[in-house]
């Protein structure tokens, strides 16, 4: 059925018109630029979400340095630093952070009724929340961009072969890496948001979710590849093995750390390419997308402030 929108018309009174693409992209761009706008005048937030994994980088990293080897498992083909491994979990984490933290003020929205107000609009709804998800992928993006280039000047860099321009011309290192790391950031970005964005939805109250966040973020976090390599994992503990072959930031971070060096996932005995990170990912980021948008309810947290029906706290 197609959406159409309520106009006044020449002759007097009111005539529906059906949305054009115009109209969806002039949508999408004002959902995206609130989003990005809010975030740039909020300094505390950009400072934090720097800080965390920088603190990681530096600190945590250098201190285990020597204690946690990395042997040569794809997609390095030398030894590298504990540093350059946990990379791409520290751009898990701040993915991981942001999606949890935009969640959080969709659900103050929700609270304060700007969401109930959008989605009276004719839009469709699930345009208007992937839009806002959306929204949050691109402050995301930011941070990690802005994160990858303090990592720079410690020379911690993506790699990977260089990007073929045509002309004799070509990308060359580490600025491939960095090209080849943005779809995977915007898939891995999509699929985190859009289960901070279930999660906000089946929570009623703006207290309850910041403490429910944290059974979530942490044990996914740490319970995943981003600080340590699998096979370690399996050497120590069998079931908790299980417990990380399960968890879908596991495939999110491999995802990255494969991205980064121009690779979608390592490469099989028979010559194939295991695609089994991108499959994952993306099939968790549609369930939880649908899971989201059918549960979604913009006036759940009015009604319980104004003592209706389901006022019951969450």
């Amino acid at each position: 059925m197609s959406q159409t929108a309520v106009v006044p018309s020449s002759a007097g009174g009111y005539s529906h018109r059906p949305l054009g693409p115009a109209a969806y992209l002039a949508c999408f761009n004002g959902i995206v630029s609130r989003e990005v706008l809010r975030y740039l005048h909020q300094r505390e937030r950009f400072l934090s979400a720097l800080v965390r994994p920088l603190v990681w980088l530096f600190i945590f990293a250098a201190g285990f340095r020597q204690t946690l080897g990395i042997s040569i498992i794809p997609p390095y083909e030398t030894y590298v630093l504990y540093e350059q491994f946990v990379t791409p979990g520290l751009i898990g984490m701040i993915l991981l952070f942001n999606a949890m933290q935009s969640s959080l003020s969709m659900v103050y929205d929700r609270e304060t009724g700007a969401m109930r107000t959008l989605l009276v609009s004719p839009f469709p709804r699930s345009f208007l929340l992937i839009s806002k998800l959306l929204g949050g992928v691109a402050v995301a993006l930011l941070q990690v961009y802005v994160f990858l280039l303090i990592a720079h000047f410690w020379e911690i860099d993506p790699g990977g072969p260089a990007i073929p321009l045509g002309f004799g011309l070509s990308i060359p290192e580490p600025f491939n890496g960095y090209l080849t790391l943005l779809p995977a950031l915007i898939i891995v970005g999509l699929m985190l948001g859009a289960l901070a964005l279930f999660m906000s939805s089946v929570i009623k109250q703006l207290e309850n979710f910041a403490g429910v966040m944290n059974f979530v973020i942490f044990p996914m976090f740490f319970a995943s590849s981003a600080l340590y390599p699998l096979w370690r994992i399996k050497e120590s503990s069998p079931l908790l093995y299980e417990i990380c072959r399960l968890n879908p930031f596991t495939y999110a971070v491999e995802l990255i750390r494969f991205a980064m060096y121009g690779q979608i996932g390592p490469k099989l005995e028979s010559g194939w390419i295991d695609y089994t990170n991108l499959l994952v990912v993306i099939g968790y980021m549609l369930v939880f997308l649908l899971a989201a948008i059918y549960a979604y309810n913009p006036s759940k947290g009015l009604i319980g402030r104004r003592g209706g029906p389901g006022g019951g706290g969450g």
